[in-house]
């Protein structure tokens, strides 16, 4: 959608000298210098901006990425975007520029070059446009599906004989897509999906919201301290700066939430599941746990133990789906959340966290199961600023055993954009979109 066009001031200089000229005598011999004249000036200036690389003015559609790279190079680079007050505000000191925005409007953007000498400026306008084909607001896509062990597996979603990665990430991505629950397994195991746009980095606001199936305890005092079954989720961003849309080279950023700078919890935290292999079941004293060393995992804190196989889901815990013999997770363990109140394994209580987690609060509680693109970390733990993310990870947080519960899974259907009307009527987002149109074509 992004079109550009140079634009020129000579012409009319032209057409007033030529009126003075055509009173002389030598007005052919000082027309064609003039001519020549105008036409290396417009030459000059066409020659100028195609060798920057950037044009005169862009269209491009809200919460779409605009790449703006300058041809030239220098000692430091300034981007600015004039504020409604008339002041420039610092965008970037890279040498290149991805414009984003939530918003429709005209945004004035300078970009300027200190080479040492002369150096380079060049001030234009970006046109946001309302998009063509109305944006969802909620998962459009899945990229990975990629579980741990785990009682839900090869059931949610269901695993059928034949099927390989490619069927089940596309099986996943129906059940998003259609508000589906699916399970990520035990510690590690992740989702990666996105939305068909960029979801916008708004100051100060949530982003995004992502639904599970976490409850509170309906027994009096549990639900008062926000116990029950909550099963936390860490949450990824990828911002897509490489632009082709596709989660490879691009890198992740943790959302810290409330436990990020817990003491308890363990930073750069690996775990290998291993298939399980022929051997003789044990269970437990009560029977609950069918196999107390069905599939074995191992730690780099140099801890090993089982996720366990219990009487109420006898398929398959291990991806049917994967011909690995070992799959390892890495990320932010969380602590363990859960408790057994009743002290002889008969009631598990898992209590949520304060906030910025999924599958880690009822779903009615929106606002404490939604997330700041803001409270984005690098890999040290550094505050970043990204202007949107682009693709979206959750991947199960505890890794613990809960008795006759099972292991700690997180669940999430789909996902909604914070900052797309989704009670707006499709005739009047019609309406919308084409008196928006007409307004910016006058």
């Amino acid at each position: 959608m992004e079109r550009a066009h140079g634009r020129h001031s000579c012409p009319h200089v032209l057409h007033k000298k030529i009126r003075i000229l055509m009173k002389t005598r030598t007005y052919i011999i000082a027309f064609c210098a003039l001519a020549a004249s105008v036409w290396l000036c417009s030459c000059e200036r066409d020659i100028d901006n195609v060798s920057s690389g950037l044009n005169d003015y862009y269209y491009i559609e809200r919460m779409k990425k605009l790449r703006l790279a300058p041809a030239y190079t220098g000692n430091s680079y300034r981007w600015t975007m004039r504020t409604a007050s008339g002041a420039d505000s610092l965008v970037s000191t890279g040498r290149e520029y991805i414009f984003l925005a939530q918003h429709e409007g005209e945004y004035v953007l300078t970009f300027e070059l200190d080479d040492g000498g002369r150096g380079y400026k060049h001030t234009f306008p970006v046109t946001v446009l309302h998009e063509e084909v109305e944006y969802s607001p909620y998962t459009a896509s899945v990229y990975e599906y990629c579980p741990a062990p785990g009682q839900f597996v090869n059931t949610m979603p269901i695993y059928e004989p034949g099927d390989d990665a490619e069927t089940m990430r596309q099986k996943a991505e129906d059940d998003l897509v259609n508000d589906v629950m699916i399970t990520l397994g035990a510690y590690g195991g992740y989702v990666t999906f996105a939305f068909d746009h960029t979801v916008v980095n708004v100051p100060g606001e949530k982003d995004f919201y992502i639904k599970g199936n976490s409850f509170y305890s309906d027994i009096p005092g549990y639900a008062e301290q926000r116990g029950g079954s909550c099963e936390p989720g860490i949450v990824m961003v990828a911002f897509d700066r490489n632009m082709n849309g596709r989660p490879d080279d691009d890198e992740w950023y943790e959302l810290a939430g409330s436990e990020y700078n817990n003491s308890a919890t363990i930073k750069n935290y690996t775990i290998t599941y291993s298939r399980p292999v022929d051997h003789k079941p044990v269970p437990d004293i009560s029977g609950t746990l069918t196999d107390t060393l069905y599939i074995p995992w191992k730690d780099n804190r140099g801890n090993s133990g089982h996720v366990y196989k219990n009487m109420y889901h006898t398929q398959s815990y291990y991806p049917e789906w994967t011909d690995a013999d070992e799959l390892t997770f890495s990320g932010t363990r969380l602590p363990d959340n859960g408790k057994d109140e009743s002290g002889f394994g008969s009631y598990y209580v898992l209590y949520s966290y304060p906030w910025g987690y999924a599958d880690n609060h009822p779903n009615d509680s929106i606002d404490l199961n939604s997330f700041d693109i803001g409270w984005a970390v690098d890999s040290h733990g550094n505050k970043v600023s990204l202007p949107g993310a682009d693709f979206i990870r959750v991947y199960t947080g505890v890794n613990q055993y809960c008795g006759w519960i099972g292991e700690t899974s997180t669940e999430i259907s789909r996902a909604q954009d914070l900052h797309i009307d989704v009670e707006q009527p499709a005739s009047a987002r019609a309406m919308l979109v084409k008196r928006r149109r007409l307004q910016f074509s006058k």
